[in-house]
């Protein structure tokens, strides 16, 4: 237990790093445009480059993950990412204006990259290395924990880092996945049968995916969507606070890193508690799952009706409990449903789901604030009540037996693997 638990710690580490790498230049991106002399566009690309290329490539990623092995893919993925971190740091000590901006973005390509063979297997990884569901429901909440943690650290110390020299932060991000990338080569041991299931050509593997997508799309394409859903408010309400409380409030720096930081705290001491108290319980987390977002849509309806800066950091960390505490559980549903030798494809895509939430939160947000206050939460209201829904009627356990012991989702058809049935018949 003691290995698997140093295990964990490595494993951990990844969501931890890779978070940092995206968010902590947040709170530094108006520097990073007066020292390249770019506009406000320009800059934010530097952002959404990483996150439209992590989108594409983790679902590749995550079917070399179930055809080579989870470590092989992540150990030369976090030496990607060194990389691209590092040639954001070189091109901004050689170079200057618009000439180390294009260089920057290639960096942060490359970065992109090697995000996406890297915290996206962390899920299916967590379920291959525990035999016992209870205890990958509590991996599964270290792990979302530990991603949360990076949202909260990172305004804080992207702002203070800031403040001691403007690229510090690029500087810190190879040497956080060097630091992750010894901790996986020490602490981490693949299981036994990882990487030794039949290896299928990719049209074999893709119709197989495809049959479980017709056969569990129902509740795998609610869970997608509800992924997606906690990381389009939370991403939403971040660039929304952070934007108020500069203009409205003259908050700068790391007194704004935080505020910021408060309900992000709040969602990561949800997410810890959510992936202690869910266990093996399915039933227990499709409710959880659907009460984490009903406080979501409560929060954002009451926010929407007054703006006051206390109210609003009060109703936003509520949103933050509720976010955090349904996660977890769709993390471990989705996760111990599938079968192994397909687990990394199919949390693949749920990743995907949540960058492109991750991606798509701060333009919407910034468009609806021209709509005025009560249309921004209003919409995000109707959004968390799209995924409140989902978790009620698209997700059911199958009904008699013990919830803890029965597959949590109830199909017509036989939960075998697809290749299996094939060969049966």
């Amino acid at each position: 237990m003691k290995g698997k638990k140093g295990a964990l710690v490595a494993l951990a580490s990844i969501p931890l790093i890779m978070t940092l790498g995206n968010s902590m230049l947040l709170p530094i991106l108006p520097q990073i445009s007066g020292e390249l002399r770019i506009s406000a566009f320009q800059v934010s690309m530097i952002i959404t480059v990483y996150g439209l290329i992590a989108i594409l490539m983790i679902p590749i990623a995550g079917y070399l993950s179930d055809r080579f092995g989870r470590k092989k893919v992540i150990l030369p993925s976090l030496i990607i990412a060194a990389l691209g971190g590092a040639v954001c740091v070189a091109a901004a000590w050689f170079l200057e204006g618009s000439t180390a901006y294009w260089v920057i973005l290639g960096g942060r390509f490359v970065q992109g990259i090697g995000a996406a063979g890297a915290f996206p297997i962390v899920i299916p990884f967590v379920g291959d290395l525990f035999k016992d569901e209870k205890e990958v429901s509590r991996g599964l909440g270290v792990v979302e924990t530990s991603n949360t943690f990076g949202k909260v650290l990172s305004p804080i110390l992207g702002a203070y880092l800031g403040t001691v020299l403007w690229y510090a932060p690029f500087i810190a991000i190879p040497i956080l996945c060097l630091v992750s990338f010894v901790l996986m080569i020490f602490l981490v041991k693949e299981p036994k049968s990882e990487g030794q299931a039949e290896k299928k050509a990719l049209g074999q593997f893709l119709k197989g995916i495809k049959e479980i997508l017709h056969e569990k799309g129902r509740w795998l394409y609610s869970i997608f969507a509800v992924g997606g859903i906690c990381m389009f408010v939370t991403f939403g309400v971040l660039f929304y606070l952070s934007e108020t409380l500069e203009a409205k409030y003259n908050l700068h720096g790391s007194a704004k890193g935080f505020v910021l930081a408060i309900p992000l705290a709040l969602l990561c001491l949800a997410s810890y508690g959510s992936g202690k108290i869910i266990g093996q319980n399915k039933l227990l987390m499709k409710w959880l799952g659907f009460g984490g977002m009903v406080l979501l849509t409560a929060a954002m309806v009451i926010t929407g009706f007054n703006s006051n800066i206390y109210f609003m950091v009060g109703f936003l960390s509520l949103s933050g409990i509720g976010i955090g505490v349904a996660l977890p559980c769709m993390d471990a549903l989705i996760t111990e449903s599938i079968e192994k030798e397909n687990r990394g494809t199919i949390t693949s895509l749920y990743s995907s789901m949540r960058f492109i939430g991750v991606a798509l939160g701060p333009p919407v947000v910034s468009l609806l604030m021209t709509r005025g206050h009560w249309v921004l939460f209003g919409t995000m209201a109707a959004v968390g009540t799209l995924g409140g829904l989902l978790t009620l009627f698209a997700v059911k356990p199958s009904e008699g037996g013990n919830p803890k012991d029965n597959n949590p989702f109830k199909s017509g058809r036989s939960m075998k693997n697809p290749w299996q049935r094939q060969r049966a018949r």
